[in-house]
């Protein structure tokens, strides 16, 4: 009994399944799943806005579906690796785990247009980030791919990237080699990040075909972790 009274609020999540159950001490308790938080939430800087006169640039539908497709639909509240409380598309609740006292919406599960609306809205710190950065002109592809990248590794990271560098610089042929990367996290090469580098790299060079060009000399090409970033690119 003193379980259920824990949880009488959240009553249909338990019917639905969606909660594993409850702890000893009666709180419910929610899925682990080894899923990364999206960098974009991680950075350290104060949230941006665009500059005055400047417009959001929208996310093309094929560059969204890259994104889903690499963070993978939940929709049900889950603890990822860092146990931090998500749902849909990495959608971050909050930096803790989840305990019950998460808004109702999210208690008793989303839809998945909802987890696109949230995709959407979370993927706008991504573009800004983007837009404000990049200084050459960017195809659709190129624009969703970039943004996908920094939903992954943070605006911060980004930033400071030479894969920014390089693009900026217009020396597309060596932006492959930049993507490929950032397929670290925690220390581990994850195949996950190597699957999505891959996937970013097909869309930037959506209807021209991924160059043959080999590598700059004096490139560095040394793998870079997803959480500490390039320390002086």
């Amino acid at each position: 009994m003193r379980c259920l009274k824990a949880v009488q609020v959240t009553t249909l999540v338990l019917m639905a399944g969606l909660i594993d159950g409850c702890s000893p001490d009666g709180q419910p308790e929610f899925p682990n799943e080894d899923k990364l938080t999206p960098g974009i939430f991680l950075d350290s800087e104060a949230r941006a806005v665009l500059p005055a006169g400047m417009e959001l640039r929208p996310i093309y539908d094929r560059g969204l579906a890259l994104t889903k497709t690499s963070e993978g639909f939940r929709s049900h509240l889950y603890n990822d690796a860092a146990r931090y409380c998500t749902i849909a598309y990495g959608h971050l609740v909050k930096r803790a785990p989840c305990n019950g006292t998460e808004p109702r919406e999210f208690l008793t599960g989303v839809t998945e247009p909802r987890g696109a609306e949230l995709l959407i809205g979370d993927m706008e710190q991504a573009q800004i980030a983007v837009l404000t950065s990049v200084t050459i002109d960017l195809t659709d592809g190129q624009y969703a791919a970039l943004c996908d990248f920094v939903y992954n590794v943070g605006a911060g990271n980004f930033k400071r990237s030479t894969l920014l560098k390089t693009v900026n610089a217009r020396r597309h042929d060596q932006v492959p080699f930049q993507f490929r990367r950032w397929v670290k996290a925690g220390g581990r090469e994850l195949p996950g990040l190597v699957t999505r580098r891959e996937r970013e790299i097909k869309l930037y060079f959506e209807g021209v075909g991924v160059p043959r060009a080999a590598p700059a000399e004096g490139e560095d090409l040394s793998p870079i972790d997803i959480r500490s970033g390039e320390s002086s690119p």
